[in-house]
């Protein structure tokens, strides 16, 4: 019998899979709840249009987990993002370099569903990264 953190976990891999890797924008219905609360990027809106900037920027980004932690509602995430900056990026046009960067994400899974996210990333190594020649 799974513990309700195994089943929170098999529920935050399988978004980030769909949604981030997959660029399933749709997937949000299927996987967060209907009182979702987006802490970082404001809305589910707003989750859906920060992802198709990276996805704009870097196309053939791909996010690998390194660690993930539950315990209760709560999984903590900690993962890296790799691609290639080939489109404008927050004003930024492409440069053609790669990225390597660590991000965190913090959800909470009630019933099945994500209803509360935060995140944060390492926007100073990107920035550098993004710059260098």
């Amino acid at each position: 019998m799974q513990t309700i953190e195994q089943k929170n976990i098999e529920t935050v891999t399988a978004f980030i899979e769909a949604f981030w890797n997959e660029s399933d924008m749709e997937c949000t219905d299927l996987f967060l709840s209907d009182d979702y609360q987006e802490l970082t990027y404001e809305s589910k809106e707003g989750l859906k249009q920060f992802a198709g900037k990276i996805l704009g920027a870097f196309p053939d980004k791909r996010y690998t987990v390194e660690e993930m932690i539950a315990q209760g509602e709560k999984v903590l995430v900690r993962m890296t993002v790799k691609g290639t900056h080939t489109g404008t990026f927050f004003g930024a046009s492409p440069t053609g370099n790669s990225i390597d960067v660590t991000l965190y994400r913090q959800y909470r899974v009630v019933d099945g569903k994500i209803a509360e996210h935060r995140g944060w990333i390492d926007m100073v190594t990107m920035w550098r990264q993004l710059q260098a020649s």
